[in-house]
């Protein structure tokens, strides 16, 4: 496989088939995030992508299908035009008949640019799940952190893909907003997490990576990291303020210093129950260290 620079995915794609169809992030400018800075962004040439199909299919003839799942890499593929989309996921109906759903980053300006008839299009040709880096659902927390989308059009992303029948992963960042934007931010995040109501949910511990703007703004003392406990209490606040119909709700990312795997509202009293615990002892043994955490 022909793989150009860092390749990322989600964790729930670990087994899956990771298919280079970008380079880079045509936004990039995210403060907390140096995942393809050294990249500059561009769609890949569809004669590679078609080759990297066809060593997937060599390999699964080879020695039998070996998952399910395909993930199309990098930052967001989603920004593609349909019409150069469409072909990629034809591609990979036709020569990997074993795949049975395609995952791909999205976020607001990818949604947003098609139409929910050219989203259906997409998932009648296996497009199944987008996993969406919200991170907050504050607008001032999102202008500060230059994330290029605001509160409405994170509703209006949802909207779009529930309609169009394709999965909504939601990704937030607990301390994205800082000791400042801290309580407003967790507040903000499970209102709009409520008006989208998306199936599946995953909370990230913000860690301030050198090199990024973030920790520039850091080292001048312009943005404060809350501490482990109040990005907990963030947490406890995300979940207990949310209200969802059926989601699953997990904050078991490596970043996170309490992992929960849990489904929303079944879940609920559970989870708030274990988080109150936590916060009551205040006793660090009880998180994940620091040299366990991982981006």
């Amino acid at each position: 496989m022909d793989y150009v620079g860092r390749i990322y995915r989600p964790p729930s794609e670990a087994r899956s088939l990771l298919v280079q169809v970008t380079i880079g992030c045509s936004h990039n400018r995210c403060t907390y995030c140096d995942m393809y800075r050294d990249k500059r962004f561009r769609p890949k040439d569809f004669a590679q992508i078609e080759a990297d199909v066809a060593e997937a299919k060599a390999a699964a003839e080879q020695h039998g299908a070996f998952t399910r799942r395909a993930f199309l890499c990098d930052g967001d593929a989603l920004i593609l035009p349909t019409k150069r989309l469409l072909p990629i996921l034809e591609l990979i109906r036709r020569e990997l008949p074993f795949i049975e759903r395609v995952g791909v980053y999205g976020d607001t300006r990818s949604v947003g640019r098609k139409s929910v008839e050219e989203l259906r299009a997409l998932r009648e040709a296996g497009l199944g799940i987008v996993y969406h880096g919200m991170e907050s659902g504050d607008d001032e927390v999102l202008a500060r952190i230059d994330k290029g989308g605001t509160r409405a059009e994170m509703i209006e992303t949802a909207r779009r893909l529930r309609e169009a029948g394709i999965d909504h992963s939601v990704m937030v960042l607990l301390g994205v907003g800082g000791e400042a934007l801290s309580e407003q931010h967790a507040r903000n995040t499970a209102s709009v997490l409520s008006e989208m109501d998306p199936p599946f949910v995953g909370a990230l511990t913000t860690t301030v990576v050198p090199g990024t703007p973030m920790a520039e703004s850091q080292a001048k003392g312009e943005f404060r990291l809350p501490s482990k406990f109040r990005m907990i209490e963030e947490l406890r606040t995300i979940v207990a303020e949310s209200e969802f119909t059926n989601t699953r709700f997990s904050a078991n990312h490596a970043s996170n210093y309490v992992p929960i795997r849990s489904s929303l509202p079944r879940d609920k009293k559970a989870v708030l129950a274990a988080l109150d615990e936590i916060l009551e002892d205040r006793d660090e043994r009880r998180l994940k260290p620091e040299s366990l955490r991982a981006l």
